[in-house]
């Protein structure tokens, strides 16, 4: 079994990460109960944190650097973990539409051929799981910041929300999703994506853990506010930034 390393200034990174927090009076409690949407806490410690949260976040990730990448002779073709939320929905690819709206000036209803007619993007990436594992896919697709600028978002868009159609649901920073290498997949190592692994389009970027990357993704939500309800997990307690 091969054991992954994690880089030191990984590790550095989130214990000055977590230090900061607590210096700041931020307890882990706390972080918890605002991701859990607790009413009482939703005006106080939901809206210091997670802003503090996403401030000093963006501090340690410059959000437009790409990540080095690995070359095809590292691919590891079995180490891809399936993970499935609920079930493998199942999407008639011919009825199938990405929609794209919130405060934009163009809503988008794209089907698959026009989503396959924008350029295409591939990068070899490391998948982190927060189980512990990881892999490193080549995924292709199209890049997210792409169909962001077609949907020509308000000048006050800081968040995007997924849904997907296995009634998951996650939201992102502005930051993150416009990063070079966050695409949404239509293929894993050079061939078209499976159903169990997200397809027809799926969420990946190596700058975040692989909760955050959706599959099955049916709708794209660009707004100025985060809502109480930030993902599935996140509304669990899970880490809500989420970035590597």
């Amino acid at each position: 079994m091969n054991l992954i390393r994690v880089p030191k200034h990984q590790i550095s990174r989130r214990r000055f990460l977590n230090t900061f927090l607590n210096i700041s009076g931020f307890s882990g409690i706390s972080l918890l109960l605002s991701s859990c949407g607790i009413p009482i806490f939703e005006g106080t410690v939901g809206k210091l944190s997670e802003p503090l949260n996403q401030k000093i976040e963006a501090l340690l990730q410059k959000s437009q650097t790409p990540v080095p990448e690995f070359s095809i002779a590292d691919i590891q073709p079995d180490a891809l973990i399936v993970n499935s939320f609920r079930f493998n929905p199942v999407i008639n690819l011919e009825k199938y539409r990405l929609i794209v709206d919130g405060e934009v000036s163009n809503p988008l209803n794209l089907n698959l051929s026009e989503i396959h007619a924008l350029p295409t993007k591939s990068m070899i990436i490391r998948h982190v799981c927060v189980e512990g594992w990881a892999a490193i896919v080549q995924w292709a697709g199209v890049g997210l910041r792409d169909i962001i600028a077609l949907a020509q978002p308000s000048a006050d868009v800081k968040y995007v929300y997924l849904q997907s159609a296995d009634g998951y649901y996650s939201s992102w920073d502005i930051a993150s999703a416009l990063h070079p290498q966050t695409l949404l997949a239509y293929e894993k190592n050079g061939e078209p994506l499976p159903v169990e692994n997200g397809a027809p389009l799926r969420l990946a970027s190596p700058i975040k853990l692989g909760y955050k990357q959706s599959k099955w993704v049916m709708k794209v939500t660009l707004t100025s506010e985060l809502s109480r309800n930030k993902g599935y997990w996140e509304d669990q307690g899970y880490e809500w930034f989420a970035g590597l």
